[in-house]
């Protein structure tokens, strides 16, 4: 059996700011961008890796969820309990810098996790977490 992760979905409230998060801040290219003003559905992913990306999509826009369950994701988004994603960078010193840089809030400096793992994390504009594993 051949599986591979080709789409992960992450939430957003601001479209603009998300894009330019992910462009500016991490590197990614945009790959496409569907919808208008806050419903948008944008694909993003690593340069370089053309089958691997990240879906942007608006979280309330599911016909399945009613409007306590939109204010419970809203709530969660808020505060940064919603949604997150694992990266990794064979240079995370250099990633940190680019992505603090960008002003990115830091969760998070480079840091030695008693588990063995290098990480850092932000949190991307819609309060999702960004964690960034140090890898060789």
């Amino acid at each position: 059996m051949d599986i591979t992760i080709h789409t992960s979905a992450l939430p957003h409230d601001d479209p603009d700011a998300s894009v330019a998060f992910f462009r500016d801040a991490l590197g990614f290219e945009v790959r496409s961008d569907v919808g208008q003003g806050k419903m948008r559905w944008i694909t993003v992913g690593p340069v370089g890796q053309p089958g691997t990306q990240i879906l942007l999509a608006p979280p309330g826009a599911d016909p399945g969820i009613n409007d306590a369950e939109r204010r419970t994701i809203t709530e969660m988004m808020a505060k940064g309990t919603y949604g997150w994603i694992l990266l990794a960078s064979t240079d995370l010193d250099a990633a940190f810098a680019k992505v603090q840089a960008a002003g990115a809030e830091v969760v998070q400096e480079p840091t030695e996790q008693p588990y063995g793992i290098r990480d850092c994390a932000f949190r991307d504009p819609a309060g999702n977490l960004i964690r960034i594993q140090e890898v060789s």
